[in-house]
């Protein structure tokens, strides 16, 4: 997987020395939840590696020992009152795993079925920046990976995608500075229905930083058949219905249906979701005010709340097809009633110089108006995180006189079924990924059934399918 694109040439020593200014300026900076700031751009500084060349996390760093499958695990009962737990379908000490990419750094991973070789994966995450390299220089990383040692590793060496640098004339004032990234950011990669897809972070023709869309099987090695082009060989700048923040982020596709495309841009303070235009140019239409009376409603009544400036509401993952029944049910048949696109969005809160995040799902009617039938009414709590006042991160600009009483950060990022057979669609009794980063810092993921992200929903008409 060789690097594909020129590269610009190296900025010169004088806009470095802007550029760190700005970010000293910056320091917290954020706009519409995506952050240019020292920690983002600069953090390898903060990088422990040295803990996990090894590939493997410590007991330490993995947490506590828990009870034998299937049972309550004490430690976590006044965590359940809050939360719903999610416990791995295959380990036997029923946590997460580690996603281990050589001696690598990286977060932000994603996780896709390979499609040739069995028990194998495709992941890709964020490689940690090293600005003693290169200033402005960022790289997705990929390899093939299996499990070994209890966490699923590259097993050969991993490689930046091939994805092209990208320029527009929209980064001005205080954003002057992010015209000279250099590379893709906070990639997602997931199935459709028919292909493999990246959409990730980039500058753009349409405002400062936008999201850009490829055909995944154009940036690794597919294999040998013959592959089918549907319009993503080369990257597309996506567009929105106006108007456009000057930084976007997590926009997620969903097929309906009739296998058109659709790009959901945000969900907070409302929905905006657009069909995507095959040829590339035409103007979008926001189609979220079609389902905007019944979203309202049920958002009033299961989202989280923001009281305080300091908490928001974020796109996270990609979207699947999830039916409500079993697939071992003879009796279960996929239809309008209980068959619906899924996807996790996360509520944050930014306290003490620290991010926390906590993911919900979210289900929407798969057609016109494309509505949302169901929210869940607690966030999932993933076997093996910090719990409050345990893993305060080394990173933070705090004494270790200041209290501490917050959980560790988990930010997930990517979902997709485990089976090398499934793409897009699954049932309720299938296994899948949910991929995730742990404080910026370490890649890892969970293998669940996809019934147990359908605990304690809350459904918008209070009906349940399947």
């Amino acid at each position: 997987m060789l690097l594909r694109g020129r590269r610009r040439p190296i900025p010169l020593l004088a806009a470095a020395v802007l550029f760190i200014s700005v970010i000293s300026i910056y320091e917290v900076y954020s706009l519409h939840g995506l952050h240019f700031s020292r920690k983002s751009f600069t953090k390898n500084a903060f990088w422990p590696w040295s803990k996990y060349q090894n590939g493997t996390f410590s007991s330490s760093d993995q947490g506590h020992t828990d009870t034998a499958p299937g049972s309550l695990i004490p430690e976590l009962a006044n965590i359940s009152t809050t939360h719903t737990i999610l416990l791995s379908a295959s380990r036997p000490d029923r946590r997460y795993f580690p996603i281990i990419f050589d001696s690598v750094a990286a977060s932000n991973p994603n996780i896709i079925p390979h499609p040739r070789q069995a028990d194998t994966w495709i992941i890709v995450a964020q490689q940690h920046h090293d600005p003693q390299k290169d200033e402005f220089r960022y790289a997705e990383i990929a390899c093939t990976a299996q499990f070994t040692d209890g966490a699923l590793r590259c097993i050969d060496p991993p490689s930046a995608l091939p994805i092209a640098s990208t320029s527009g004339p929209h980064c001005t004032g205080d954003l002057e500075y992010v015209s000279n990234n250099d590379g893709p950011h906070d990639a997602r990669v997931f199935y459709g229905p028919a292909a493999p897809y990246t959409v990730y972070g980039s500058n753009s023709a349409y405002t400062c930083f936008g999201q850009w869309m490829q055909d995944l099987r154009f940036l690794v090695d597919w294999g040998t058949a013959p592959v089918v082009d549907w319009g993503f060989r080369t990257a597309r700048d996506l567009q929105r219905p106006a108007p456009y923040h000057p930084m976007e982020k997590n926009w997620f596709p969903f097929w309906d249906s009739h296998g058109q495309i659709y790009i959901h841009h945000d969900l907070s303070p409302q929905r905006v979701f657009s069909k995507l235009p095959m040829d590339g140019d035409s103007a979008v239409q926001d189609l979220g005010s079609f389902a905007r009376p019944s979203d309202d409603f049920c958002m009033a009544k299961y989202m989280p709340t923001t009281k305080r400036s300091s908490e928001s509401i974020h796109q996270a993952t990609n979207s699947l097809l999830v039916t409500l029944c079993a697939r071992a049910d003879r009796a279960c048949r996929v239809d309008k009633t209980n068959t619906y696109i899924m996807t996790l969005f996360q509520h944050k809160t930014f306290d003490a110089y620290h991010s926390v995040y906590e993911p919900y799902l979210m289900l929407f009617r798969q057609d016109p108006p494309f509505d949302i039938r169901a929210i869940s009414k607690k966030p999932f709590w993933i076997n093996g995180r910090g719990r409050p006042g345990e893993k305060r991160p080394s990173y933070l600009p705090l004494s270790l006189a200041d209290p501490w009483n917050q959980t560790e950060m988990f930010y997930a990022t990517s979902i997709s079924w485990k089976s090398r057979e499934q793409t897009y669609h699954g049932y309720k009794d299938d296994v899948l990924f949910i991929a995730f980063g742990i404080e910026d810092e370490q890649s890892a993921g969970i293998d669940i059934v996809a019934e147990d992200l359908m605990q304690d929903l809350g459904f918008c008409d209070d009906r349940r399918a399947c």
